[in-house]
C-alpha cells in the first residue's frame, strides 16, 4: 500500500484504535503527572505511558513502511497526531518529537544507517526516544546566514571538526525534546545539526551526525522551564569533544541545510492544533449543556454562547479541512505541499490559541484553575505558533519567499 493509495478505513481504523487508546491510557497522564514538583519527574513518571505508546505500535506508524515500519505517510500521521493529542499533548510530544528526531535518519540516510539505527524504533518493547538538535542559544532562524568572519557568530555556532576519519563535535544546543534521555545520558539516538568543516558558507558546511547514546561529551547545563507541556523535558546542553565516525555523516557535508527543511513540516502542527481544540470543545460543550451558572437554563441557551461554541467548531472544523488538505499534498508529492504545509501551520497553531481562549471565556472564571484542563491546554497551545520555527520568523518567510518567486502559482493549490 503505497502513501496515495491509503484508504479511507485505514484512516478510520488508525483514529479507532488512537482515540481508544488516548481515552483508556492518556487521559489519566495529567493525574499522575501534575502533582510532582520537578520538570524531572514529571517527565519520568511518563515513561509507562510512553512504553503503553511503543506497545501498541504507534511509534512504527511513523516509520515508512518501505523501511520496515507502519507507515503510509502524512495523511495517517496526521490522523494519529490529533487522537493522541486530545489525550494527552505532552505524552504525545514524545512521540512525535521522537519522530522529528529520527526523519533526518528516515529521508536521508543510508541503508547502512538504516539497519544500524532503526531496529530500537521497529520494536513495540521498550521506550525508544530520538532528538533533533538543531536550536542554539541566540536562535537559529538564521542558521543559512553566511559567517561574515568577524563581529558577533551567526547561524549556528555549533561546530565539526575532522581528524583521522572521524569528527569532532562542540558547541551548546536548547529546547531539544528528549536531549537529557530517560537517565540524563541521552536519548538512544541524536541527530545534530552543525556546521562541519572551516567554509563559512552554510550551504557547504551545514552537516547532520547521527549520535547513539549514551552520549560521552553531554552535559545538560539548565532544565529550561516551558509555560506548557509540562511533563515533556525541553533542556540546555554542552556538547563536549563528542567523537562520530565518518559513517554516522547523513549525506554529505553541506546538504545539512536541506535535511533540516525537509525535517520540518507544517501540516503536522495543524493536526496537534486540532486535537488540543477538541479537547477544550468537548469540555467546554459539557460545561453549557450542564452547568446553570445559578440561572434558570443551562448557559448553553444564551445566545451569546452558542454563537461562541458554533463559532469554535467551525474553526476546529476548517483546520482540520486545511491539514487534511497539506498532507494530501505531501502524500501525493503535490507542488502545492509547501505552501498548504504553511498555511496549516501558521492558521492551526494561531487558531488553537484563539480558541482556547474563546472557550475560557464561555466557562468563566471557573477555567481559570487547573481543577478544568483548559488552562493547561491553553499553555499547550501557546507552543504551536512557535513550534518548527516562529510563525514570524521562520513559517512566514517561507510563504513569503515562494510569494516573491517569479515562478509562483498562487493557484497550484487549487488545482492540485
Amino acid at each position: 500500500m503505497t502513501a496515495t493509495t491509503t484508504p479511507r478505513s485505514e484512516h478510520a481504523a488508525v483514529r479507532a484504535r488512537a482515540r481508544e487508546f488516548a481515552g483508556d491510557v492518556l487521559a489519566h497522564v495529567r493525574d499522575v503527572t501534575d502533582p510532582l514538583p520537578t520538570a524531572t519527574e514529571r517527565y519520568r513518571a511518563t515513561r509507562p505511558f510512553y512504553r503503553q505508546m511503543v506497545e501498541a505500535g504507534f511509534l512504527r506508524r511513523l516509520v515508512p513502511q518501505a523501511l520496515g515500519g507502519d507507515g503510509t505517510g502524512a495523511s495517517t500521521t496526521a490522523v494519529l497526531a490529533e487522537e493522541l493529542v486530545a489525550g494527552d499533548p505532552s505524552v504525545a510530544l514524545h512521540l512525535f518529537s521522537t519522530g522529528l528526531g529520527l526523519t533526518p535518519l528516515l529521508r536521508a540516510g543510508s541503508p547502512a544507517q538504516h539497519e544500524r539505527f532503526l531496529g530500537p524504533f521497529l520494536a513495540t518493547t521498550g521506550t525508544p526516544i530520538a532528538s533533533l538538535a538543531l536550536s542554539e542559544p541566540g536562535g537559529t532562524a538564521n542558521l543559512d546566514q553566511p559567517d561574515p568572519g568577524t563581529g558577533p557568530d551567526v547561524g549556528l555556532r555549533t561546530t565539526a571538526r575532522h581528524d583521522d576519519g572521524q569528527w569532532t563535535i562542540l558547541g551548546e544546543k536548547q529546547w531539544v525534546s528528549h536531549a537529557t534521555g530517560w537517565d540524563g545520558h541521552g536519548p538512544d539516538l541524536m541527530t545534530v545539526v552543525c556546521r562541519a568543516g572551516g567554509d563559512p558558507d552554510p550551504q557547504r558546511s551545514t552537516a547532520a551526525f547521527l549520535v547513539p547514546g549514551p552520549i560521552e561529551g553531554l552535559t545538560i547545563t539548565e532544565l529550561l522551564d516551558p509555560v506548557g507541556h509540562r511533563a515533556h523535558l525541553l533542556p540546555r546542553f554542552t556538547l563536549t569533544d563528542v567523537r562520530v565516525p565518518d559513517a554516522d555523516l547523513i549525506g554529505e557535508v553541506g546538504d545539512g541545510l536541506g535535511i533540516v527543511a525537509a525535517s520540518f513540516g507544517g501540516a503536522l502542527i495543524g493536526a496537534c492544533a486540532t486535537g488540543v481544540m477538541r479537547a477544550a470543545f468537548d469540555v467546554a460543550l459539557q460545561f453549557a449543556r450542564t452547568d446553570r451558572r445559578g440561572g434558570l437554563v443551562p448557559v448553553v441557551a444564551h445566545q451569546g454562547v452558542g454563537f461562541a461554541l458554533a463559532d469554535v467548531k467551525t474553526r476546529i472544523q476548517a483546520v482540520r479541512g486545511l491539514t487534511r488538505a497539506a498532507c494530501a499534498a505531501v502524500d501525493n508529492g503535490s507542488p502545492a505541499a509547501e505552501e498548504l504545509s504553511v498555511h496549516a501551520k501558521i492558521f492551526g497553531s494561531e487558531a488553537a490559541v484563539q480558541t482556547l481562549v474563546e472557550l475560557m471565556r464561555v466557562i468563566g472564571v471557573e477555567s481559570y484553575g487547573h481543577h478544568l484542563p483548559l488552562a493547561g491546554l491553553l499553555q499547550d497551545a501557546l507552543a504551536y505558533p512557535l513550534f518548527s520555527g516562529g510563525n514570524n520568523g521562520f513559517r512566514r518567510r517561507r510563504l513569503h519567499t515562494l510569494l516573491a518567486n517569479p515562478s509562483y502559482d498562487p493557484w497550484v493549490t487549487v488545482d492540485s
